[in-house]
């Protein structure tokens, strides 16, 4: 069975790629540089560290906006190409929050793409969607995510492979650990992500994902309204007239990182 919580590997993880989505892309976690860092940018500082000076290769390969089938069509064969020792692969949330999308058709097709992923890569390294139980625009889908979430976790028990498990992170559910848009993590919320990855495969860490935020001090109804009805109009309006005529926000964007490179 897969462990949700830490997959033991004895191997060096000599080289990483990472396919998916706006999530793994690094979206709300921005570089000095302007480029997004995320969470599988930090993952690979902490394989870099464990493996000889310049020896470690990477490639994020996400993209925003990306849907499971161009996911599938555009990143998978490329990472096949590439034959790194590790593989993230996280994709079907932007499927999943269609309306009328079929989490078990989902699933199926993310299940023939780790089958393919495997014939060239030892390890996948899978994720669950996120508990969106705290968002609102969202909170609806929750029902359909925990049901492609299961699938996921099934899928990897079948294959032996280690699962990041997002829903179960419960600290990333604090407003902290979110960007303005509440769609996209902040750079504490990819931290956050990076360090459980890492667990997950096996590695010690610098810091621990589950640690509690330190606390707020209390904020009056009316900020929490004004907060509310800012971030409607600035992000949420603009995300339904997206979704509603069927647009992504990523389509013309390219891969940051299109070959293995040193970090």
């Amino acid at each position: 069975m897969a462990d949700d919580s830490r997959f033991k590997k004895s191997d060096l993880i000599g080289s990483y790629a990472a396919i998916g989505d706006s999530f793994t892309e690094g979206v709300g976690d921005p570089g000095p540089d302007g480029t997004f860092v995320g969470w599988a940018d930090r993952l690979a500082v902490l394989l870099d560290d464990r493996v000889p000076e310049h020896t470690f290769r990477y490639a994020n390969l996400a993209v925003r906006g990306r849907l499971l089938g161009q996911i599938i069509e555009e990143q998978v064969p490329r990472a096949k190409e590439l034959a790194p020792d590790l593989v993230s692969f996280s994709a079907g949330g932007n499927d999943i929050i269609r309306p009328g999308a079929d989490p078990d058709d989902a699933a199926e097709r993310f299940e023939q793409a780790l089958i393919d992923l495997l014939g060239s890569v030892p390890t996948v390294m899978v994720t669950t969607g996120f508990d969106t139980r705290g968002v609102p625009v969202l909170r609806h889908l929750r029902g359909k995510i925990a049901t492609y979430n299961e699938h996921v976790r099934v899928i990897a028990a079948r294959y032996d492979c280690p699962v990041l498990d997002l829903w179960s992170l419960k600290t990333i559910q604090d407003r902290r650990a979110w960007d303005a848009d509440r769609l996209h993590l902040s750079p504490e919320g990819h931290t956050r992500v990076a360090l459980r990855a890492a667990q997950v495969l096996g590695l010690d860490v610098p810091a621990d994902p589950d640690q509690p935020w330190p606390p707020e001090p209390p904020r009056g109804s009316a900020e929490v309204r004004r907060d509310n009805l800012h971030w409607a109009r600035e992000h949420l309006v603009p995300w339904i007239g997206r979704r509603l005529r069927g647009e992504s926000s990523g389509d013309h964007v390219e891969a940051k990182r299109p070959d293995l490179l040193p970090l």
